[in-house]
């Protein structure tokens, strides 16, 4: 029955500071209304708690999936406190009104399952969200302390903070009906044999405001997948300015190549492509090799490490104008040297996750596919010319797939010895990128592999990487003048490997 003292509905699944929350608004004089689990943890810290037991006249029933589902709960969060006829019909059924309603739900997402569908939970976080003018629904924990300062200070929630809980309440009953909805998917597309499910349902979060978009006038941001985590949230950054949009986007690139190899390994990357990847015995070596592949497009690049960064490689980075550089790890030396750079923003971050889908805007929806894997086993691969390529050379083609692969199309790189000496990248036509290849080889790729992301649709590209002494090239195949390229790679002696699988990258 009415008690004349604001009552607060508590049911929670995460119960991480609830008692807490719970002890101060007994302090305050808040009435306190729970069940279960909850109920239990207030009662065993001592405090007044009733039962919602004693309010409906039913226990949990069915195995716990009806416990909320009643008239006095809900009409308790949705009655309009300014209709005469609302109150009226509380004081006729004799509900007492919430106003604060604290819950949190089933954590589907670690076990997904018809159990863990929470449906009580957020049937009180929608009512009690469309109640906000007389209700404050608070859903996470981390929202304890300032809801709990507020009514220490001001008595009441002010009507901006309880809009603001409300939104943010339905954003978290969204992502988790979403969460719901693409687990159905799944198993529907599993069912169906579906290269995709039939529907996405996608929740995200601002997690990170940028300096600017592509460009300064455009306002930028990091939304993340509701529930997801990423390197990007536990990296650190150890010195320079604020990340923009395409340091974001051009460190991803680097950071996912870099962890292609198991060996020492540094890529730079600007505007989306590497311009320098090499492998070597140190990270230090790896970084000048990489750097003197093309040092004039590294000039505000990226640098991904995928070793510790020294002293020594620090100062080789120094001189170097470098937007961002990106390690496991930084010593205490390096992290010094770099400091000196007050425009660097040097990152330390765990290696990226595996990745799933690739989403991209188009008027109206997205473009959807799987994301690219790249198959460096050899035995799926097939030599096609009457040279077979040396052991050395198997090595450098196996490098310059996996760099070739996150190229931007038309691709074709050159390299020698686990370094890169020739990036062509998006090219209308893959002559114009071998073109671009030979130039920036300048020569040192002689003896060297080439990698071109599709196959050649005619000869001339192949001629490109003879005529700048290539001698071993690994491409997809399937054109319909394949034999005329093979033709042309035993004229020039040049092994030739297809593997069967092409990595364009718009």
């Amino acid at each position: 029955m009415p008690s004349g003292r604001p009552a607060a509905l508590l049911s929670v699944y995460d119960k991480t500071g609830v008692v807490e929350l719970a002890s101060g608004l007994d302090d305050l004089g808040w009435r306190l209304v729970s069940s279960g689990g909850t109920a239990r943890a207030l009662a065993d810290a001592g405090l007044p708690v009733t039962d919602l037991a004693e309010l409906t006249g039913y226990p949990a029933i069915l195995g716990h999936r009806v416990v909320t589902l009643h008239p006095v709960i809900h009409g308790g969060l949705l009655a309009d406190l300014d209709l005469f006829e609302h109150v009226a019909e509380l004081d006729q059924y004799g509900i007492e009104p919430f106003a604060l309603a604290v819950v949190n739900l089933y954590p589907f997402t670690t076990a997904p399952g018809i159990e863990l569908i929470d449906i009580g939970g957020p049937t009180m976080v929608r009512a009690a969200a469309k109640n906000h003018a007389h209700v404050g629904v608070v859903v996470e924990p981390v929202q304890y302390p300032a809801v709990l300062a507020e009514l220490r200070a001001d008595g009441v929630l002010s009507p901006s903070t309880r809009r603001s809980l409300a939104a943010h309440a339905f954003t978290r009953i969204a992502a988790y009906d979403a969460d719901i909805a693409n687990w159905f998917a799944a198993g529907e597309q599993a069912e169906a044999s579906e290269a995709l499910p039939a529907s996405l349902h996608l929740s995200l979060e601002r997690v990170q405001s940028l300096r600017y978009g592509e460009n300064p006038h455009q306002h930028g941001a990091r939304y993340r997948m509701h529930g997801a985590t990423s390197w990007w949230d536990s990296a650190v950054q150890h010195g320079g300015k604020d990340l923009s949009y395409l340091n974001l986007y051009d460190t991803e690139a680097a950071w996912r190549l870099v962890h292609q190899f198991d060996r020492p390994a540094v890529v730079i990357v600007k505007h989306a492509n590497p311009c320098g990847v090499a492998v070597a015995a140190t990270a230090s070596e790896a970084y000048r090799l990489a750097n003197a592949c093309d040092p004039v497009s590294a000039f505000g690049g990226i640098v991904a490490v995928n070793r510790e960064v020294d002293a020594d490689l620090a100062e080789s980075l120094a001189p170097v104008f470098t937007e961002v550089v990106v390690a496991p790890s930084f010593t205490d030396e390096a992290l010094a040297v770099l400091a000196a750079k007050s425009n660097l923003r040097v990152l330390s971050a765990e290696a990226p996750a595996p990745r799933t889908l690739d989403l991209r805007s188009i008027e109206g929806g997205l473009l959807v596919q799987h994301a690219d894997t790249v198959d460096v086993d050899r035995a799926h691969w097939r030599v096609v010319t009457d040279t077979v390529p040396a052991e050395a050379q198997w090595d450098d083609l196996v490098f310059a797939w996996q760099v070739c692969a996150v190229v931007s199309s038309n691709a074709i790189v050159f390299a020698k010895d686990g370094q890169a000496f020739g990036i062509g990248a998006g090219q209308q036509n893959r002559l114009d990128s071998a073109r671009i290849a030979q130039e920036r080889s300048a020569g040192r790729a002689q003896g060297g592999v080439c990698a071109s992301d599709a196959f050649f649709p005619f000869r001339d590209g192949l001629d490109a990487a003879a005529a700048a002494g290539i001698k071993a090239v690994v491409q997809p195949g399937g054109s319909v003048r394949d034999d005329e390229v093979i033709a042309a790679a035993n004229e020039n002696g040049i092994a030739m490997v297809f593997t069967g699988e092409r990595h364009f990258r718009h």
